[in-house]
């Protein structure tokens, strides 16, 4: 990577730094009191180079604390490092009785816990943005348990939301001919459709219909923060396997295909969880595919729903489920049920009209659809399109969503009103064949087929 003079000598004070201390020693076992006091020292440098090479030293001794002592460390940050109470009664005080934008700017200050400006120093460091991600990981590993850090979460949310905005994102394609390095990543960060082998990774790059792209940013260099793989088809897929083991999809070149399919998205950085990218790739993504092949018409994907099957059983088990509902459904539960094609076609008479009310009327305490997969596409702007009867066919996806993928179809036309819509009324933008299986499921269960 070429670096700017500046960059360069940024990064000799900080190696000057590490062989100073090497050569005279140093704590090589500290504890989260000595990294509290090089925090300390960080707040209080003034000069420039004496804070990147302050800041260098802090975050080498957060690598060498174990699981407790890292606790501990935020514990300390959370109690320590917060906004000061008097000061912002103080300010506040001073914008009342001016109301200017002077005492405004006061009250701001004052509100913003010194952790903050703790973590903009830190950021000095050579590979500093990396390294706090990775401790905003430890972070979110705690949380559950620790619930007074959630503080100092929304210290990094704050920060990390203006740091990989839109602006600083790098689109890049991956392919064959990509550094081994970073393909390996990219087999280590798959979530939705595990990558076995290289073999497996070459089906899914080297081939005529394939497109994989990944936003970088340039503080992280050759870390993914998010990436997508595309398979170009005639029409719309509808089963995973088939693009999955690279089967002939009748594309004998890429201007053959009339769509784009999304079959997977990952997320490569849980300490970016919450910091939203996938909307920017999505439509970028388009963007790209729609300059190299004009004759593109659809841009859809072939989505998971984790999590339908758990609350299938919850259905199931509730106490005003009927007998013969219980009997029907727990066929789901029986090995092999999906190779035995009579009681596949009865379970999918039952389970996509209950599908269709689960992804549509279905939701959290937000008031927004259940469904993580179905919040992320609908919040882009994405239509509810098609539920896929035994999509996949795998021990993953019969486990988390008895064999069903959706489709969520990008109309471009479409998608800022959806978006607009579900932003403002939590609206579920659908085809007319998922409304029609919806309201099946309310048939059925006014019938009592169904609860």
């Amino acid at each position: 990577m070429n670096m700017t003079f500046l960059q360069e000598m940024f990064n000799n004070i900080t190696q000057r730094d590490a062989l100073l201390r090497r050569r005279h020693g140093y704590n090589a076992n500290p504890d989260h009191a000595d990294l509290v006091g090089a925090c300390r020292a960080l707040l209080d440098s003034d000069g420039e180079a004496s804070s990147i090479a302050l800041a260098s030293r802090a975050l080498a001794m957060y690598e060498r604390l174990d699981g407790s002592e890292r606790r501990r460390f935020f514990a300390r940050l959370a109690e320590e490092f917060a906004a000061d109470p008097a000061r912002i009664d103080q300010a506040y005080a001073a914008y009342r009785e001016s109301r200017d934008n002077a005492t405004l700017n006061g009250l701001f200050e004052a509100c913003e816990p010194r952790r903050q400006e703790l973590f903009r120093r830190l950021n000095l460091a050579s590979d500093g943005t990396y390294q706090l991600v990775r401790m905003r990981e430890d972070l979110l590993a705690l949380r559950r348990e620790h619930p007074e850090l959630a503080g100092i979460d929304a210290d990094f949310a704050h920060l990390f939301s203006s740091w990989f905005n839109r602006g600083f994102l790098m689109l890049k394609r991956i392919d064959w001919n990509t550094p081994a390095s970073l393909l390996e990543r990219i087999i280590h960060y798959e979530a939705v459709h595990e990558i076995h082998d290289w073999n497996d990774l070459r089906r899914r790059l080297d081939t005529r219909d394939r497109r994989c792209f990944a936003f970088f940013h340039p503080a992280i260099g050759d870390e993914p923060l998010i990436f997508v793989e595309v398979a170009l088809c005639k029409g719309l897929p509808d089963h995973i396997q088939p693009i999955l083991a690279g089967e002939d999809s009748d594309v004998e070149a890429p201007e053959d295909a009339d769509t784009a399919a999304f079959f997977g998205i990952s997320n490569c950085q849980t300490g970016l969880r919450g910091i939203s990218f996938g909307n920017f790739l999505i439509k970028q993504v388009v963007q790209e595919l729609k300059q190299e092949l004009p004759q593109l018409k659809h841009f859809v994907t072939l989505s998971p729903v984790p999590g339908f099957a758990q609350w299938l059983k919850a259905q199931r088990d509730d106490d005003s489920t009927s007998e013969a509902q219980r009997e029907a459904l727990a066929a789901l539960e029986e090995p092999g049920w999906h190779q035995d094609p009579e009681r596949a076609e009865a379970l999918k008479a039952v389970v996509r009209p209950v599908a269709a009310r689960y992804l549509t009327q279905e939701k959290n305490d937000r008031g927004l659809p259940l469904n993580p997969v179905a919040r992320f596409h609908l919040g882009n702007g994405a239509e509810l399109h098609r539920i896929n009867w035994l999509g996949d066919i795998s021990n993953k996806g019969l486990e988390q969503a008895a064999g069903l993928m959706v489709n969520y179809l990008y109309v471009l036309n479409d998608i800022e009103r959806n978006h607009e819509n579900y932003t403002a009324n939590a609206t579920v933008a659908c085809s007319s064949e998922v409304r029609d299986l919806a309201r099946k499921a309310r048939k059925q269960q006014a019938k009592g087929e169904l609860k």
